[in-house]
């Protein structure tokens, strides 16, 4: 079993455009794994959480979130709408805070559920049919997040 917190950044969290809020960053500090998220816009995650990044340096320096778990996930508008490089961006930033990347092991376009749909094993990639997420990409992100518990739950 896992706790889950949900972290979630609001347009009140970036203050003059820096991230400003120290209780998302400890709810992290605690955590024993993280799932990042955010959608994909113009090539890469939104501004919002390009902000959280960068505010997330002083926590770098000290490699406060080392050897923690992470996983990524985002939605874009077209099936290849440049996701790939969104989850790049977190797994970078994960590398850069000394985390342990947690992708899929689904081989794409191969499961019997429709899960990993778009064939990404960096991590959740995905867009909308019809304007809802397909039920085989809801899948999808459970399987990540429960992959991602049990890894945190080994590495603890």
């Amino acid at each position: 079993m896992a706790d889950v917190a949900l972290c979630r950044i609001t347009g009140d969290d970036i203050v003059s455009g820096r991230f400003q809020n120290e209780s998302l960053f400890e709810a992290i500090d605690r955590a024993s794994a993280v799932a990042f998220g955010s959608p994909t816009y113009m090539g890469g995650p939104a501004a919002q959480f390009k902000a959280f990044a960068d505010a997330s340096s002083d926590r770098w320096g000290q490699q406060r979130w080392a050897n923690k778990i992470a996983a990524g996930f985002t939605t874009g508008a077209c099936a290849s709408g440049d996701q790939l490089h969104t989850l790049t961006y977190f797994s970078i930033l994960a590398a850069q805070h000394g985390m342990l990347w947690c992708g899929l092991d689904i081989p794409g376009g191969e499961d019997p559920g429709g899960r990993n749909r778009l064939g990404s094993q960096l991590g959740l990639a995905t867009h909308q049919v019809d304007g809802a997420l397909p039920r085989g990409d809801l899948s999808t992100a459970e399987y990540l997040g429960q992959r991602l518990a049990r890894s945190a739950g080994r590495n603890g």
